[in-house]
């Protein structure tokens, strides 16, 4: 339950409410202070990459791609492998392989093509990451010239599907730590592939049940009794009649929580041999007598650089996050301005679904993060194709391509989950139905979570990199600098201790509301608040860690008490690069895009704020009173945005044929519709009935009282959208028309 700071509307502004009511069955409610151009927005969604996108949109919109619900898991499995064939034959998937190989060394154009494949059926996206962005590109980016000539054209047409082997039953994000062994025999020039204990098999692989005929397995190089550590090989598991090669057997994983459509299963092997050459040998070699040689002098270095090689996992999975998420706030959306419960403000007509304030909020908030995640994808993106076009490639940019996929592929792909359900919930019983597409899209995207990394452990790396570089900041510095950046922390503790800070916020604000939200809405305050929490939470932990114990099993006792707090700061970092890549993309729009896309941005912002405002409480970064602004400014951008809700949906560019949902097709106002029909005919008529209370007043007979507390008005955040036996007491009035312009808001746009 939020607070509400606006005056109750008037009798007479009821009354205009309810007399131009019936604009929302359009979406559209009385006033616009803006318009959007849905054009000029959707194409600036698309991106560098807009061609490579709707090329795979009219995929996605081919029946032939798209998922059937009604389908055996082996019919799932058959029907995605007959599909990644025909990609195969349209071609788009292998843009980033080499030119002289028939692809077109275009690393962000593939990506941003294979991301669309989630709305034709995320089975189909994952198979084809499998074989292209994870088994092909290991062959790329890990081997040289020759694994490129002799193992990348048949996997580029799909004659060799295959299997990604890193993943153990027992070692998942730790791959370090991986039991598969590679040990070298120079007698016969082979390399001997070993699984010496059921928690070393290889799980959870795609096509690895049935379909994959050669796999890149990752094992730790053992070669004249030394282990250099993890490194990728190249081995055959099946023959042409799919039948297992000696020492290689597999069992299928079975049925899972989604993506049924991939054979992911387990592969183990039992002193399988390869030749000398089949190690994939960018980053360490092994001559024929047994020697270890690699261009990156330090394991550990060489160790990160053999895996963020292959980033482009992390990256895809983000931008698909992010189009599921478009997807299920069209329908949602869609849905709700159709949609008709209760009669809160007019005994003959139904409040829409979009003009409840609780609805307003479970799908705005989450609109502008979807927003923010595009936004801030388009950058990942763009910073992946310079690293791997070789455009920007330096061990800086490679870090920090890391850094931002690992950060944002966590929140996008927990962001997915949580949206997609919300969306489910705000569509009642009709979201569970498998025709409306999104239990199936939230139980596919489920695995997204610890696909490509377990993001609270990317996260992690996100956290010590931050650390990282809060250190490096202070290499070199006198002790003038590192005394006055004490003081200042010093001083920043005392403020917050004695709420001066806050102070001097309620003395700016003169304790008016209206004050505090100019302030809000500011640009610059919004990201002091977010960049100063990401500062404030690093340097807290850096000066707790200062002082840990030397040794070993202290100091990661030390390290170990201040995770929550090190993937809080590595959230808050990730949430400051989305907020930025909103903002950036607000200031290039033209008016009036802009001016509605601004509220988007406020509204993203202050979500943000508002899910950490306990922390800003605690240090002082927010008074009461401005805390209390945050929640009543809110309420306020999304009686702003609720003109704009259908335009803000229609700009991510996807028609009924991507989203294949039947609330979403405007059936749903086919039917208010009729139903509307119905009864003014029978007003018209004089034939409808009277209600009880109606009747009783007639014969002169009082109606009962109802006591005060069953006539109040529920909240809108207590009304069910479900299909109900009985329906509840009316609802409070929550349709949401747009207010006219204030100074308040001239001042904060003005800003």
């Amino acid at each position: 339950m939020t607070d509400r700071t606006e005056a109750k509307p008037t009798r007479k502004a009821r009354a205009a409410r309810r007399a131009t009511r019936g604009a929302s069955t359009r979406g559209a409610v009385p006033r616009q202070h803006g318009k959007v151009d849905v054009d000029w927005l959707g194409r600036d969604l698309l991106g560098t990459w807009a061609e490579r996108r709707l090329a795979a949109r009219a995929k996605v919109a081919d029946p032939r791609y798209q998922r059937q619900d009604d389908l055996t898991v082996a019919e799932h499995r058959e029907r995605v492998l007959g599909q990644l064939r025909m990609l195969v034959d349209d071609g788009a998937v292998l843009a980033a392989f080499p030119t002289r190989l028939g692809g077109g060394d275009d690393h962000g154009g593939n990506i941003a093509g294979f991301e669309e494949l989630v709305l034709a059926d995320p089975s189909l996206q994952i198979k084809s990451g499998v074989q292209y962005g994870l088994f092909g590109a290991a062959v790329l980016h890990l081997g040289t010239q020759h694994h490129h000539d002799t193992f990348l054209p048949p996997i580029m047409r799909f004659e060799i599907p295959g299997a990604f082997a890193m993943t153990e039953t027992g070692h998942g994000s730790d791959v370090a730590s991986i039991g598969t062994t590679a040990t070298y025999d120079a007698e016969t020039e082979e390399f001997v592939i070993h699984t010496p204990f059921r928690g070393a098999w290889k799980d959870y692989l795609g096509n690895a049940a049935l379909h994959g005929r050669d796999a890149v397995v990752f094992a730790k190089l053992v070669t004249r009794g030394i282990d250099h550590g993890v490194h990728a090989f190249y081995v055959p598991i099946r023959d042409e009649q799919g039948q297992h090669l000696p020492g290689v057997g597999s069992e299928d994983d079975g049925v899972k929580g989604g993506l049924n459509g991939i054979d992911n299963g387990r592969l183990h092997f039992d002193h399988v041999r390869i030749p000398r050459t089949n190690l994939l040998n960018r980053y360490g070699d092994v001559a024929p007598d047994g020697t270890y040689s690699s261009p990156i002098e330090s394991p550990g270095r060489r160790f990160f650089t053999m895996l963020g090689t292959l980033v482009q996992g992390r990256v895809s999975l983000d931008g698909a996050a992010a189009r599921a998420q478009q997807a299920a706030l069209a329908i949602a959306i869609r849905y709700g301005t159709e949609r008709r419960q209760f009669t809160a403000s007019s005994d003959v007509q139904e409040e829409v679904l979009l003009d409840y304030r609780r609805h307003q909020r479970r799908l705005f908030t989450r609109l502008a993060k979807a927003y923010a995640q595009t936004y801030a994808h388009e950058i990942l993106l763009t910073k992946f194709d310079g690293v791997f076009s070789g455009a920007t490639d330096t061990p800086e940019e490679r870090e920090d391509l890391e850094t931002l996929a690992a950060g944002l592929k966590s929140l996008s792909t927990w962001q997915a989950l949580d949206t997609i359900q919300e969306a489910r919930e705000a569509c009642g019983g009709a979201g569970f139905l498998a025709e409306n597409r999104l239990v199936q899209l939230r139980a596919d995207l489920d695995v997204y979570v610890t696909f490509e990394g377990d993001n609270t452990v990317l996260l992690q790396l996100v956290g010590k990199r931050l650390l990282g570089d809060f250190a490096k900041s202070f290499k070199g510095a006198s002790k003038a600098d590192v005394a006055r950046f004490a003081a200042d922390q010093f001083f920043d503790r005392a403020q917050t201790l004695t709420g001066l800070r806050g102070l001097s916020q309620d003395v700016r604000d003169l304790g008016r509301v209206q004050n505090a939200s100019i302030a809000l809405r500011d640009r610059e305050v919004q990201r002091e608040l977010l960049e100063d929490r990401v500062s404030t939470m690093v340097a807290e932990i850096a000066g707790r860690l200062r002082h840990a114990p030397k040794a070993q099993a202290k100091a990661a006792a030390a390290f170990n008490d201040e995770q929550h707090e090190l993937i809080e700061a590595a959230r808050a970092w990730a949430e400051l690069q989305q907020y930025d890549a909103l903002d950036a993309a607000v200031q290039r729009m033209p008016e009036p895009t802009k001016k509605v896309m601004t509220h988007v941005r406020d509204l993203f912002a202050l979500t943000i704020i508002e899910e950490h405002a306990a922390w800003h409480l605690e240090h002082g970064r927010l008074s009461g009173a401005r805390s209390r602004a945050v929640t009543s400014t809110i309420e306020r951008l999304l009686q702003k945005l609720r003109p704009h809700a259908l335009d803000l949906v229609a700009a991510f560019g996807l028609e009924d044929e991507h989203l294949r949902s039947r609330i979403a097709s405007g059936a749903e106002g086919r039917r208010q519709a009729e139903a509307m029909a119905h009864y003014e005919a029978l007003r018209a008529s004089g034939e409808m009935p009277v209600p009880e209370k109606q009747a009783g007043a007639r014969r002169g007979t009082p109606a009962p009282a109802v006591p005060e507390s069953k006539a109040a008005p529920l909240p809108p955040e207590a009304i069910a959208h479900v299909e109900h036996e009985g329906a509840p007491e009316e609802p409070a009035d929550g349709a949401a028309s747009a207010p006219a312009a204030t100074d308040e808001d001239a001042l904060a746009e003005s800003r």
